[in-house]
Parts: structure tokens; sequence; C-alpha cells
């Protein structure tokens, strides 16, 4: 039995990877491993993720300083996404928020919403101009 890493994004094989607090269960961000990504978070009980912008692996918080703790991986029963719950310190996103699911989205038409159909749920917990 072995994950399965059968999603290919730029000719890197990924799984699906969701950041949830360990103890709320709120969910902090998505994102994808490759099989070091996933080695090393395992290692060093430190969350690894694989960019697909930047086609490299990264450690979350590196540039941050808002790093995630690991207490337990889940996977699915497709073996091809696995569920991170951690302990994050500081933001898990990027646009300085606590979750990067900050915005409600209020429409029933997806084809024609604009911003005033999405409502920001969460306060910001750092300015990002001030850490990127």
């Amino acid at each position: 039995m072995e994950i399965n890493f059968r999603h290919e994004i730029n000719g890197q094989k990924v799984i699906t990877a969701i950041a949830q607090d360990w103890k709320t269960g709120q969910i902090l961000m998505v994102a994808n491993m490759n099989k070091d990504a996933l080695q090393k978070t395992i290692e060093t009980g430190k969350a690894h993720y694989w960019s697909t912008s930047r086609n490299s692996q990264w450690l979350k918080g590196e540039s941050s300083g808002h790093t995630q703790e690991v207490k337990e991986i889940l996977v699915d029963c497709d073996m091809d996404a696995v569920v991170l719950k951690v302990k994050q310190n500081g933001a898990a996103c990027h646009e300085g928020y606590f979750s990067c699911f900050f915005r409600k989205l209020n429409t029933k038409n997806i084809e024609n919403f604009n911003e005033e159909d999405l409502e920001t749920i969460l306060e910001k917990v750092f300015n990002p101009d001030d850490v990127y």
C-alpha cells in the first residue's frame, strides 16, 4: 500500500494537502505535496509543500515565520489526499489572515459574481507588506 501521487501539475506528481487547525477543526489552507514534501513533513513534524508556481518545495513559514507544527496526518480513501492537523503559529494565509478561507461567497450565480458578492469574515492577523 502506498500514497497515490496521481495528480500531475507542471510535470510534478502531487497529492492535495489540506491544513486544518488541530484544536478547532478550522480549515486553514489547501496546497500540494510531492513525495519529498510529504516525507520531509513526516521527518521534521513541520509542514512542507510543493509550490506549483515556483516548482520547488517550501517549508510553511520559511519567509514569514508562520509555521505549521504537524500533530497528525490523515489520508483519504483514495490515498491521493491528506489532511494535516496542525498547530498554526501566526497566520496560514499570505494575505494576512489566520485561514486562507477568509471570504464567504454570497451569490447564487457563479457566472457573474463580483467583489460585492464576497464577504470578508475574518480579521487580518498581520500586514503582508510588513512580512514579504
